[in-house]
């Protein structure tokens, strides 16, 4: 990166070796490659609030790197100018994990989907959040394949028509969010692909956050599965049904006419305010107990409800590879530096006995 300014305009300014080079904006991180989605794709909007984004981070495109998998999210890679990786299906959070231990100099992103990283992808996904690698993984959920051009995905709800399943889904979907929670992620979120400023909020509180971040985002699909969060989407339909959630309040909605309370047995359930009492009126805390982000979860069957959108759940644990790292350090002070070469040249390891 040369002490030129990348861009001009009102960016942040990044910091590099000599302090500071360059003033980032949205350009800074555009590609000049064709964007090339189906017109409609809830992923343009993705891409323009990611990229109108990053120059917030003050982190120079050079040391950012963007890993994806296979599907329509993974054109992502080629339409940020930054360092990129368009990797194999499903594989995007292992080489990530590589890219984030080796180098933690690097903000490093995933961008997977819900087919790539929750059907092939999926035990790469569990085990990147339950190590809580610092990486920020953004999935991509449409409800569908759409690449592939239309068969039915892991989060296709019971019963869903398409190409792959004629007489409707007999699996039971994944929920994403619940899934991310089971693994004990540290950082667990929903937003939407056409809310920009939703989006941008979750993304800002997901960078800051040490170590992996889960960022589930509702996207449509217009071609195949078109309308599929449109109870949510919708702007009218929106502001009655989405369910925000905010640290430290109490979780209410659709202009505070309604509410998530403790119902009978301990469930959370949706209900009218002026129907319960205050004291059963849920208060949300993202730094608390896993079991109110799991139940938060489940307060809707799908998108075709009041479905709770925000940060479900936040804590701080020990980030992998900070920990590797000391690890060798620490058998590097107590036996000294090795030589894998001597080591290699050491002799046998092991001695398979010859057969009887």
């Amino acid at each position: 990166m040369s002490d030129e300014p990348i861009d001009q305009g009102n960016g942040a300014a990044a910091i590099g070796a000599g302090g500071p080079v360059s003033t980032l904006t949205k350009k800074s991180f555009t590609s000049d490659q064709e964007v090339r989605w189906c017109p409609g794709c809830g992923d343009y909007a993705i891409l323009a609030t990611v990229q109108s984004f990053m120059p917030e981070l003050g982190i120079l495109p050079d040391d950012t790197v963007f890993v994806s998998g296979i599907g329509c999210s993974g054109r992502f890679t080629y339409y940020m100018d930054t360092y990129g990786v368009h990797g194999i299906h499903g594989r995007a959070p292992a080489i990530a994990t590589g890219i984030a231990t080796a180098r933690p100099d690097l903000s490093v992103w995933v961008v997977t989907g819900d087919g790539d990283g929750l059907s092939i992808g999926g035990n790469h996904l569990i085990h990147a959040l339950r190590r809580n690698v610092n990486l920020k993984i953004l999935l991509f959920n449409n409800q569908i394949y759409g690449l592939t051009k239309g068969q039915y995905s892991p989060t296709s709800e019971e019963g869903k028509v398409t190409k792959s399943t004629p007489f409707g889904s007999v699996d039971h979907p994944f929920n994403p969010i619940a899934l991310a929670l089971g693994a004990e992620a540290t950082f667990v979120a929903r937003t939407m692909d056409n809310d920009k400023q939703h989006l941008t909020q979750v993304l800002r509180q997901a960078a800051q956050h040490r170590g992996t971040a889960f960022v589930e985002i509702y996207q449509n699909c217009n071609v195949f599965n078109d309308g599929a969060f449109e109870l949510l989407r919708d702007k009218p339909q929106g502001a009655h049904n989405q369910i925000r959630l905010e640290h430290g309040k109490p979780i209410l909605f659709d202009e505070d006419s309604r509410c998530v309370a403790v119902g009978e047995n301990g469930r959370l359930v949706v209900a009218n305010v002026d129907e319960v009492s205050p004291d059963d009126i849920v208060v949300h805390d993202m730094h608390g107990r896993p079991s109110l982000a799991f139940a938060l979860a489940h307060v809707s069957h799908g998108p075709t409800e009041p479905t709770c959108i925000g940060v479900f759940r936040e804590v701080e644990r020990p980030v992998y590879g900070e920990a590797m790292r000391a690890q060798v350090d620490l058998a590097t002070e107590r036996l000294g530096r090795g030589d894998i070469g001597a080591l290699l040249r050491s002799g046998d390891t092991w001695t398979v006995s010859a057969p009887v």
